[in-house]
């Protein structure tokens, strides 16, 4: 996967673990009904593989390719499909711009938080539909920052995002893929996009501690922090405030966050309609 010079997550364990977090059912949810046995999968950019895993497992036995640009979450997500038995995924590093596949490989080729990490997203899914079939589809799903909404209200949560979004664009990012998904993907040449958004939503307890206690965690101590102590955008203090707030936020019985995204299935050309 072709990534801008410095990835802002980074792949320290509180990455890790927020990006297991994610399964096909919460996170591709759109993608499923086009899916059955017998189809060829490429997930770019999978990371450590929790929705590569679920993928292979609806498809199989067919082979699914899990592809990251860097090996350090694959040798776990090897692991993990080698204890719960699923033989037919495969895990290997590559360039999304650059794909070591011949063209029309697959079937399907997702993307899941992938697109906004990118400085040329478009060259990108050019490359995606490159090694998808003539009737196959390209699907990706990218968060969308700007709208991300949460209750209580607290200045220092809309200074994360303000921050995150500098971060992510001093590093050649776009932290609001979400909503220029179809834009990208019509400049791309596909000929038929069908758009669509969905949200995670967190609330319960449990996922309040979850998500707040990651983001805390990042803050500190994952890339994301350190790019913004490398680029003068936050001083270390401000970063324990930020991370403060996440804290505060958890601790809030009524507290709510909700992650909006916007996704695409693209093809080539209209699916062929049949007379009635």
């Amino acid at each position: 996967m072709a990534e801008p010079s410095r990835y802002i997550h980074g792949h320290a364990e509180s990455v890790l673990r927020s990006h297991r977090w994610r399964t096909a059912d919460n996170s591709a949810g759109y993608l499923l009904a086009h899916l059955r046995p017998g189809i060829r999968i490429l997930d770019v950019g999978c990371g450590p593989g929790t929705i590569t895993l679920d993928l292979a497992r609806l498809i199989a036995p067919t082979p699914v390719v899990g592809l990251d640009p860097v090996e350090a979450p694959l040798a776990a997500a090897r692991a993990d499909a080698a204890a719960a038995g699923v033989d037919n995924v495969t895990y290997q590093t590559g360039d999304v711009t650059a794909l070591a596949f011949g063209d029309g490989s697959f079937d399907v080729v997702h993307a899941h938080q992938v697109l906004q990490h990118l400085t040329d997203p478009v060259a990108a899914l050019r490359e995606m539909g490159r090694v998808c079939r003539d009737d196959g589809v390209v699907a990706a799903r990218d968060a969308d920052y700007a709208a991300m909404t949460w209750f209580p209200a607290d200045p220092r949560l809309d200074r994360w995002r303000d921050l995150y979004r500098q971060v992510a664009r001093a590093g050649g990012g776009e932290p609001d893929a979400g909503r220029r998904l179809l834009a990208w993907a019509r400049a791309a040449g596909f000929g038929h996009v069908e758009p669509s958004a969905s949200v995670w939503c967190f609330a319960t307890p449990d996922d309040r501690a979850w998500w707040g206690e990651t983001w805390a965690e990042r803050v500190r101590t994952s890339t994301f922090g350190h790019q913004a102590l490398e680029g003068a955008l936050a001083t270390e203090s401000e970063l324990d405030d930020l991370a403060e707030a996440w804290l505060a936020w958890t601790a809030c019985d009524d507290a709510w966050f909700a992650v909006l995204h916007g996704e695409i299935l693209c093809r080539r050309e209209a699916p062929a309609t049949v007379a009635m």
